[in-house]
């Protein structure tokens, strides 16, 4: 999604020429075209992710609206006093940008993932995440952004590829309806369960969520948990304040029925080695044959 989104910060910048853009010294061969458009108004801040973040809170301050960019965990976890005190306390504009959430550095290894960015950021005041599902969304997600007066966090990856045709960026979005299991996922790790073949989501619903926090659950969808009374929640972050808790939360204050839950998540590294974002997704039971039979056991 990184191209995607240069591509939606040049078309930013010729509506509110207001924005400036930071970097942690990242970017390369993606941000070249953002540097040229943004001209002074793009400022490589260096490996100094604390002090970028103090500078996107006084530009905020000052009426700017900035972006700052960098790998998720340098922009989420190393200036999280900053993003607090100086960001999210005043309430201010300041919109950050990580790129790779999840597991998606790979072999670079757990210094480089974030399997925690989500519920890192829910927990600051003021803030809210957005979690693109499909390429095309990150347009759409930042120019909701750019209009948004408060703190913001863009969690960027690689985009989902289903067959289906997708509603516009939106809080919560049907994809695909059944009767056999409710599914909600949140970020392309939801493409997995449409990589499992058509037979086997035939008769699931299936629906995405890219925004916290995520307001109320839509009574679609909570008509369709009535009837299946089983649901499942997928997405590449650990349980602990990502969707499945959020969610599962949220369900216990309205639902007045017993239902079986499913919370497939990160659980880290259980076998204490490295691989791509795939092999990651599947020692965690989120792609593939681990996945499907974590999925068949539930739907028996």
């Amino acid at each position: 999604m990184r191209n995607e989104f240069a591509s939606a910060m040049i078309a930013l910048y010729d509506t509110k020429p207001n924005q400036i853009f930071l970097t942690g010294d990242l970017g390369y061969m993606a941000l070249e075209k953002v540097r040229d458009k943004f001209g002074k108004h793009f400022i490589n801040a260096g490996i100094a992710e604390q002090n970028m973040v103090s500078m996107a809170a006084a530009l905020a301050y000052d009426g700017f609206t900035p972006w700052a960019y960098s790998i998720a965990p340098f922009i989420t976890l190393r200036p999280y006093e900053q993003i607090r005190n100086d960001v999210c306390l005043h309430n201010l504009p300041v919109k950050l940008v990580g790129n790779g959430g999840g597991y998606g550095y790979g072999i670079m290894g757990a210094t480089h993932h974030n399997p925690e960015d989500i519920g890192a950021m829910r927990l600051m005041p003021n803030m809210k995440v957005f979690i693109p599902f499909l390429a095309s969304d990150v347009e759409q997600a930042v120019v909701q952004m750019a209009n948004d007066i408060s703190p913001n966090y863009l969690r960027l990856n690689v985009g989902a590829k289903i067959d289906y045709t997708i509603s516009s960026f939106a809080t919560w979005r049907k994809i695909k309806s059944g009767s056999k299991a409710t599914i909600i996922g949140t970020g392309p790790v939801l493409e997995n369960i449409f990589k499992l073949g058509n037979e086997f989501v035939e008769d699931l619903e299936i629906w995405v969520v890219s925004m916290f926090p995520f307001g109320e659950i839509p009574a679609a969808l909570l008509q369709n948990i009535h009837q299946t009374k089983k649901v499942i929640t997928i997405e590449e972050h650990y349980q602990a304040g990502g969707l499945g808790e959020s969610f599962a939360q949220k369900l216990l204050t309205i639902l007045q029925l017993p239902i079986a839950f499913r919370s497939l998540c990160a659980a880290g590294y259980a076998s204490g080695k490295y691989g791509n974002q795939q092999w990651h997704q599947a020692e965690n039971d989120l792609e593939g044959e681990n996945l499907k039979n974590n999925l068949t056991n539930f739907l028996l």
